[in-house]
């Protein structure tokens, strides 16, 4: 028996598509490429020291008394205090109703009367109820150290990091990149995540416990492609 080319090219696209569904990981298992999130290390000086004979060295690392400790400069370090958390909830109802009587009374008697007026009557009813409700809460604490990576012409600094935490039953991702402003660093160079402006954060996992709460592939596939 000889196969129709639809049949062939049908088995393809549905071997094709059957295939990019199985080999797509879980959006929640994804994690950003480590290397947007390396470390910034200070710029060495483009002229070695010189000894000049003076206390004051520019050269060896200059900040102003005014600013003391604080980081202001590309390569410092800045700990972000994790204080995130959202809430969302959302619902609706709708309720719609009609009703439609139609009657007509022939004449019982002459030449048109052709049929009982009992069949002459129609009616109809039309309803319609639903509801609907969705309620959404995350929340993420702790700390992440990142450095300076970019101080912008208006002061702001572009700071970015990541911290990967190895455990016995899997490894733990957490990367952050934003804008912080230099009036929102406290004295001990912390800054809350809700002072960080384009904020982006990012909290995986990989491992048997990440594996445990996602999806088989098989049943990823089914999901896929219920129509219910």
């Amino acid at each position: 028996m000889k196969s129709s080319p639809a049949l062939m090219t049908g088995v393809l696209m549905t071997g094709a598509a059957m295939a990019a569904l199985l080999s797509a990981a879980p959006a929640a298992a994804k994690k950003q490429d480590p290397a947007l999130y390396q470390p910034t290390y200070a710029d060495a000086p483009s002229q070695p020291s010189q000894a000049n004979g003076s206390i004051f060295q520019a050269a060896q690392g200059y900040a102003a008394l005014t600013s003391g400790s604080l980081a202001s400069r590309v390569g410092d370090m800045i700990t972000i205090t994790l204080v995130e958390k959202t809430q969302a909830t959302k619902s609706n109802s709708a309720n719609t109703a009609r009703n439609g009587n139609v009657g007509l009374t022939p004449p019982s008697t002459g030449p048109l009367s052709l049929f009982s007026p009992s069949d002459a009557t129609a009616s109809g009813t039309q309803a319609f109820k639903g509801a609907g409700d969705a309620a959404q809460s995350n929340a993420l604490s702790g700390e992440i150290t990142v450095t300076i990576a970019k101080v912008l012409p208006n002061g702001a600094m572009l700071v970015k990091g990541q911290k990967q935490v190895t455990l016995n039953r899997g490894d733990e991702f957490i990367q952050i990149s934003g804008i912080v402003r230099a009036a929102d660093i406290g004295p001990d160079n912390r800054v809350p995540s809700t002072r960080v402006a384009d904020a982006r954060i990012t909290y995986t996992g990989k491992g048997e416990i990440a594996r445990a709460s996602s999806q088989g592939w098989l049943q990823r596939f089914f999901s896929r492609i219920s129509p219910f």
